[in-house]
């Protein structure tokens, strides 16, 4: 079985990815059609656009995201295979209306991380691949979940178009086995303070924080913060807010990101008061 190791752009996955060669190494980018949140540097846009065989714009994601991976490449010797879907702005417009993913309905995940992995898995392979995640030691929970959505071979499943039905009328739907998660981190005892210091040395820049800068699985007082550190990505989720066609017309239950941007906090906050739970689930 081949080895493919998902690569979120935090020092866990990329420990994996140092420290446990595979036979591919994959990562997933969340693009933003957006010239507001256009990445700085045009020579490093289209080497991404280049790599991704789309046009590239930006990323609601941090910058530094990108630079993560052209770094890692040169630690790890070996090219990362980027993929992407359609947009942000693209999978929230239906029928010229804005429809928002929330708590409930995380379509932005499949849509922006899965589907994209699955079908560069589609193209490439015939037979499910072990794919190694960055769940650390104390993170045996979350792997426990994961493995309560494999089927009943332990393989992780995407539903897809085969076909037609006999009429041709409707698309057949198959659920496919493609992957087989696997937490070497856990195996091997691996706590977030040896990554720490693994990475303490390394010529590699990680984001603030992994996944989308406005994850609405991010609690409000961790939102407000990352409001104040990239205003220009914050305020692509709160236009999308405004205006919405359908009944979810926000991305957290009871409350718009212009009221969490807006909040006063009474306090002064560190880095250390968010744990590995506030920084979302986008991960694979």
């Amino acid at each position: 079985m081949k080895t493919v190791n998902s690569i979120s752009g935090g020092k866990t996955s990329s420990y994996i990815a140092v420290n446990y060669p595979a036979d591919y190494n994959l990562f997933s980018l969340v693009r933003t059609n957006d010239k507001k949140c256009l990445f700085p540097d045009s020579k490093i846009r289209q080497i991404v656009s280049d790599k991704l065989g789309v046009e590239f714009i930006g990323t609601l994601e941090e910058d530094i995201i990108i630079y993560t991976m052209l770094d890692l490449e040169q630690i790890i010797g070996k090219e990362i295979n980027w993929v992407t879907g359609k947009t942000f702005d693209e999978i929230i417009n239906r029928n010229g209306k804005k429809y928002l993913p929330n708590l409930t309905q995380r379509f932005c995940t499949t849509e922006m991380k899965l589907k994209p992995m699955f079908e560069w898995w589609q193209k490439n392979f015939n037979e499910p691949v072990e794919m190694r995640i960055g769940f650390r030691a104390n993170e045996v929970n979350r792997a426990e979940t994961m493995l309560q959505k494999t089927n009943q071979n332990g393989f992780s499943t995407f539903k897809t178009i085969v076909g037609k039905t006999k009429t041709g009328n409707k698309n057949k739907w198959k659920d496919i086995e493609w992957q087989k998660p696997v937490f070497p981190l856990i195996q091997d005892r691996i706590f977030k303070d040896t990554i720490e210091k693994y990475w303490s040395d390394k010529n590699v820049r990680f984001a603030y924080m992994n996944n989308c800068v406005g994850c609405f699985h991010r609690n409000e007082i961790l939102l407000k913060k990352m409001s104040e550190k990239f205003p220009e990505k914050f305020d692509w989720f709160c236009r999308q807010e405004e205006n919405t066609g359908y009944n979810t017309r926000t991305f957290k239950n009871g409350i718009t990101y212009n009221k969490i941007r807006n909040h006063k906090l009474q306090i002064e906050l560190f880095d250390d008061d968010f744990n590995e739970c506030d920084s979302g689930y986008c991960g694979l």
